[in-house]
């Protein structure tokens, strides 16, 4: 394998251990669809380190995307590859996640705005086009939720949660109807690359992850049922990464590019599967300080009793 499919499998390994590793706290105290959710973050940072290890490894392939209008395109390949970076440190460690889930939001938002959507507009009539500029949308939806989760009281947090869940839950429909659509091609996120010939059922898989996609997009919008919902499509994308492209990845792994385009899908399922993980999420409550002052004045009367 190349430097750059050797740098996306070790630092997606990497992130992956330090991400479980550090989630162990959070895990113990969470239960049901919560424990799922919380998975989340923890795939996207994975996702996203993989992505900022392919910005440097391979920096002037990815800068040939920089729109030509932008002075400095190199400069800007590695600028995306150290805010993911930075995104994913700050994912797993838990530390500023509203601000690198609102930075994360952002430059996706401008991703579609500058490379997807002049893209687009060249091929309106190539549905993989579609496909790819909503799938970054989604991508900014997801980490707009997770900001929200995390902002705090006030309206803000709301908004950004409901904004962000339903652009994950209407591209998700989307993705549904392609998978109905064309079933011959790769499930999860519906890119152009045909079902591999030694998947069994190719068809029936593409079918089954269509209607996880259908179910869960439509129980996000039904605020009641958007946790089950997000934790029971993320695990079905979860499933396809671990158990459908990482097989795939082991099967073209012997050329350079096969084992690139296979990291690729791999890190691309993984961030979808996260993404819709991430617009399950609820507004955290900040039980820890209530419930600290809470105490104080009950520990003051113990202490009184005691004297």
């Amino acid at each position: 394998m190349t430097i750059e499919a050797w740098g996306m499998l070790a630092t997606g390994v990497a992130a992956l251990a330090a991400g479980l590793i550090l989630a162990r706290g959070r895990w113990r105290a969470a239960s049901g669809a919560k424990r799922v959710l919380l998975l989340g973050p923890i795939f996207e940072a994975v996702a996203l380190a993989m992505f900022a290890a392919e910005h440097f490894t391979a920096a002037r392939e990815l800068m040939g995307i920089v729109p030509l209008w932008l002075p400095l395109p190199l400069f800007w390949t590695w600028f995306v590859g150290v805010a993911w970076v930075a995104a994913a440190v700050s994912l797993i460690a838990w530390r500023q996640v509203r601000w690198s889930a609102m930075g994360t939001s952002l430059l996706m938002l401008i991703i579609v705005i500058t490379v997807s959507l002049p893209g687009l507009s060249r091929h309106l009539h190539d549905r993989f086009s579609w496909i790819l500029t909503v799938r970054e949308t989604s991508f900014a939806g997801g980490a707009m939720v997770l900001a929200g989760s995390v902002w705090g009281s006030g309206e803000t947090g709301r908004v950004l949660m409901r904004v962000g869940r339903w652009i994950v839950a209407l591209v998700m429909v989307f993705y549904a109807i392609e998978h109905f659509l064309y079933p011959r091609f790769v499930p999860g996120v519906p890119l152009e690359k045909p079902l591999p010939g030694w998947v069994p059922g190719g068809w029936l898989l593409a079918y089954v992850v269509g209607a996880s996609l259908l179910a869960a997009g439509i129980g996000l919008m039904v605020p009641r049922k958007a946790q089950v919902a997000a934790a029971g499509c993320g695990t079905v994308l979860l499933l396809l990464t671990a158990f459908f492209y990482v097989p795939m990845f082991f099967t073209q792994m012997q050329t350079p590019a096969g084992a690139v385009e296979g990291l690729n899908y791999i890190g691309d399922t993984m961030l979808f599967a996260a993404t819709v993980l991430l617009a399950g999420r609820s507004a955290e409550r900040r039980d820890c300080v209530g419930d600290r002052r809470a105490a104080e004045p009950i520990l003051t009367k113990a202490k009184a009793h005691a004297l």
